[in-house]
């Protein structure tokens, strides 16, 4: 029994075609391709080219896909080389069964059926019948050759077109309805046309054989784009307009491009950019960034400038993040107000929109915009939730190190945000000392005034994370709320750009680093043993455990409603991912927070502020 259609391309879209050629023949990368000498015929000079899909021997002439190639080279049957694929690819080949038989032979029926469907579009297009049809087509700009490539059609004025069309070849309503393109009323039993009055656009796999059909309505009428519904053929989640095309443009080295319809598709393709797809009518899906990924790398996301475009770009970046990897991202193009791609080259051509693509952004540096969208910072609350926005986003990366490349990119712009929004202040320490207030204190007031012990117990915070830097990331956030005197504040920013690029956080280190930036005498009056001598816990002989309890300890005497919070986000936080640091953070938080509930002392010697 001949396999799923289906089944095969799913086979072939898992199986690296590289990898499983790369075991018997030395590839080479060439471009987006690789070549190697065929292993089919003597040849000195490699002429064997293997693509995303398939490979060919511009010496012998031989070509075919992954399991061509292991039947070709290993002697294997066709069903020897499926099952060889799909244990690999870790998918169960379907049994022979007298219903998949019948459900095939449907499959195949019905691709027949949408076939000669698109022919009678395409036949209907040139009658004097579809003149509206072609008028409206030509007001859109299209060429001749660019209707014929995309198959454009029209459905007729009337309902019953397409049945009269197609009855003298044999097909029934019954087909038509199964093929997605007439319904039947439940309650009186008749059947009536999906597409009636529409300029119609073929939907195609990616191998170019129709599947379903789009149509837009002449006039005024709603909806004005309808697709055909879900079919054994066809899901519209799983399928993306202009595919075939632009997987050839691909090859050719065109960017592929992901706009939002039909029309930006047709229109960027004829004006020579041909790598250019569309989802249908709904949000981009895990199944279409999959077969995104299958082209290219770093596909360009393109999305209307306006509001409904941000959003759009908002879902697809949320959507790809635990789907990144280092060999696969994304890139973000935000048109003028009010374009769209077919309206941006016909005002202004081809070269205005090459320049949108030479300008795209990685996703790495399109997020933050994307979450910072709608979004107000203008407390610390207020960041400190927008913060937290950005870590959460930086989780959902499965790949660590990665998702720690973008926690920095993001990071680093957050914290050069507050440096500019904090009057009289600059991006960082500069050479030749630093440029600071002094502490606005009035003399003669008692030691333990409540701004002093804030200010107290502020230095040891910052000498706890002086001694233990590997800390600072897990307090950086709370640390940043705090409101500190201006020489304290410009040694966290230092601290903060530090840690983000050292690998290893060891207080030698950066104390030596801050040195160079004129810090010294800072980090002397942080460590100095007065006016409040340092409690053990910001000693350099301290565990851990002890310095990371002390401190949030010290820091919820400053502020217990945040440190409540904490103990809260830890504890969901261990609920979801129970791990020896999740376990840890939680019990170093819940004691803190116990000892600042019951009134114990800090060991600061600081009465309570």
């Amino acid at each position: 029994m001949a396999l799923p259609p289906q089944f095969l391309d799913e086979l072939r879209a898992r199986t690296p075609l590289a990898a499983v050629i790369g075991r018997r023949v030395r590839l080479a990368r060439s471009g987006r391709q690789w070549k190697g000498c065929c292993p089919f015929h003597g040849e000195k000079t490699p002429s064997f080219y293997v693509y995303d899909d398939h490979y060919h021997c511009f010496g012998c002439g031989v070509h075919g896909d992954a399991i061509t190639f292991v039947m070709q080279s290993m002697g294997a049957s066709f069903p020897e080389a499926v099952e060889q694929l799909a244990a690999e690819a870790g998918m169960q080949v379907p049994k022979p069964t007298p219903e998949a038989a019948e459900a095939e032979r449907r499959r195949l029926d019905l691709s027949g059926v949408l076939e000669a469907a698109a022919a009678s579009y395409r036949r209907r297009l040139g009658l004097p019948e579809g003149k509206e049809a072609r008028d409206y087509l030509a007001r859109r700009g299209l060429t001749g050759e660019t209707i014929e490539r995309y198959g454009l059609g029209w459905s007729g004025e009337g309902r019953g077109a397409i049945a009269s069309d197609l009855q003298r070849e044999g097909v029934t309503s019954d087909d038509l309805i199964e093929a997605g393109l007439m319904r039947r009323d439940d309650e009186t039993g008749r059947t009536y046309d999906l597409f009636f009055n529409r300029v119609m656009f073929p939907i195609r796999d990616r191998r170019g054989r129709t599947i379903s059909f789009g149509g837009r309505i002449m006039g005024d009428g709603q909806p004005k784009y309808v697709n055909g519904p879900e079919t054994v053929l066809f899901s519209k989640r799983r399928t993306l307009y202009g595919l075939d095309l632009a997987r050839e443009a691909v090859r050719q080295g065109g960017t592929l491009v992901v706009v939002e319809g039909y029309m930006d598709v047709i229109a960027l393709g004829q004006a020579g950019f041909g790598a250019a797809v569309a989802p249908l009518g709904t949000a981009l899906t895990e199944e279409q960034l999959e077969e995104l990924w299958r082209l290219s790398p770093a596909p360009v996301l393109c999305f209307d400038g306006d509001r409904a475009g941000a959003r759009a770009a908002a879902r697809a970046a949320d959507l790809a993040l635990p789907m990144l990897a280092p060999d696969r991202t994304l890139r973000l193009i935000a048109l003028p107000a009010g374009e769209d791609p077919d309206s941006l080259v016909k005002g202004q051509g081809a070269r205005a929109f090459q320049a949108m693509l030479d300008g795209a952004r990685s996703l790495a540096d399109s997020l933050y915009d994307l979450l910072h969208e709608g979004v107000s910072d203008t407390t610390p609350e207020q960041r400190a939730a927008f913060r937290t926005r950005l870590e959460e986003a930086c989780r959902k990366i499965p790949d660590k190190s990665l998702g720690a490349e973008y926690r920095s990119v993001l990071l680093d712009r957050f914290f050069a945000s507050r440096r500019r929004d904090r009057p009289g202040t600059r991006r960082g320490p500069e050479r030749g000392g630093p440029q600071r207030a002094a502490p606005v204190r009035t003399g003669g007031r008692p030691a333990e005034d409540a701004v002093a012990v804030a200010a107290e117990r502020a230095r040891i915070l910052t000498a706890i994370l002086l001694r233990h830097p590997d800390l600072f990331r897990d307090v950086e956030h709370a640390f940043a709320g705090l409101e500190l005197d201006p020489p304290l504040a410009q040694l966290r920013d230092a601290l903060t750009e530090w840690s983000l690029d050292a690998e290893v956080l060891d207080s030698g280190a950066l104390i030596d680093h801050l040195d160079t930036f004129g810090l010294r005498a800072e980090i002397d009056r942080v460590l100095a043993g007065t006016p409040v001598p340092l409690p053990a816990c910001a000693s350099s002989e301290a565990m851990p455990a002890e310095a990371e309890e002390g401190w949030w300890h010290i820091f919820g005497f400053l502020n217990a409603g945040r440190l409540r919070e904490e103990v809260e986000t830890a504890q969901r936080d261990m609920a979801a991912n129970l791990t020896a640091d999740t376990e840890r953070k939680l019990k170093s938080l819940k004691n803190a927070y116990i000892k600042v509930s019951s009134g114990e002392p800090d060991d600061t010697g600081l009465a309570a502020a």
